[in-house]
């Protein structure tokens, strides 16, 4: 093996990690927010905020191996994928052996981790690692329970965070982290059936039982139920009696303009296939994201 060899399969393990999507594991130290916040938590900032780190770089690393499972179980179908066969899996750049030793090293280190910082974490970075694993070796291919498995992992995030820093979050919260998950899921899966109807068969195998219309009318419905659940929570009496205010009801406008954004995105611009992507790079998401945390701030702040 010439030196470049080793450094070539470094690299392209890097990339079979997918760090660009480890942004998902961002609803991880959430909580955080509106803990802190919360006079009933007690929850001391400086410690809080190296338990959220922790506990977000742990499901990097547990997600980072389930994302090697699942390109290994994939290879063989996304060779016949326009973009997922330059995966580092799918093109032969990472040794299959190499794939498997790291993944079998990352998961059990995450959990290790986990049970470190809390044994509840653990339990539910378990949870994660089991359900994505299935998911991997066969959830995947039946149409609509694969949504809901990758939802119910935004969830389990969220949980998990709430665990590590030992503190309560709200079902209401649990409940948008939920219907977004859907959302993005929703948007995803309608990209894919509308640009790669030409593959029918030779790609994603759940694919084949979705309708175009149907997602259309799916995703309607749940970026509708994500708005109304997320200004349930904040005008909800408990979140009133919990933060002495009303005034959370004034972020609804940010929720509402990053569901319009992201629905012009996926129906006008043809995107939503990589909403990891989206939430990165597209300007009027990110200022409306920034907006947003100022302005809970600034409520909190103000009571």
């Amino acid at each position: 093996m010439t030196a470049a060899g080793p450094l070539q399969a470094l690299r392209a393990l890097l990339l079979a990690l997918r760090p660009n999507q480890w942004t998902k594991n961002a609803v991880v130290p959430a909580a955080l927010l509106f803990g802190y916040w919360d006079p009933g938590q007690n929850l001391d900032l400086r410690a809080g905020i190296l338990r959220a780190l922790a506990a977000t770089g742990l499901f990097c690393l547990a997600s980072g191996g389930v994302y090697l499972i699942n390109d290994l179980a994939d290879r063989d179908a996304d060779r016949h994928h326009p973009l997922k066969r330059y995966r580092p899996i799918a093109s032969g750049r990472l040794p299959v052996p190499l794939a498997w030793t790291t993944a079998l090293c990352l998961l059990p280190l995450s959990l290790i981790g986990a049970w470190i910082l809390t044994p509840r974490y653990a339990l539910v970075l378990a949870a994660y690692i089991g359900l994505q694993s299935i998911y991997s070796l066969g959830l995947k291919r039946v149409a609509l329970l694969d949504i809901f498995v990758i939802s119910a992992g935004f969830v389990l995030r969220a949980v998990g965070g709430a665990l590590a820093l030992e503190i309560e979050i709200s079902a209401w919260l649990l409940l948008c982290a939920f219907l977004l998950a859907l959302f993005l899921a929703l948007c995803k899966r309608r990209h894919e059936k509308i640009n790669l109807a030409d593959l029918e068969g030779k790609q994603r195998p759940s694919l084949d039982h979705y309708d175009a219309r149907l997602l259309d009318q799916l995703i309607a419905i749940i970026s509708a139920a994500t708005v109304v659940c997320y200004a349930i929570y904040t005008l909800s009496p408990d979140t009133v009696a919990k933060f002495g205010t009303t005034r959370l009801g004034l972020t609804i406008p940010f929720v509402l303009f990053g569901i319009f954004r992201y629905l012009d995105l996926v129906y006008r611009h043809d995107k939503g296939d990589r909403p990891e992507k989206i939430l990165l790079t597209d300007i009027p998401i990110l200022v409306n994201i920034a907006l947003y945390g100022i302005a809970v701030v600034v409520v909190f702040l103000t009571v």
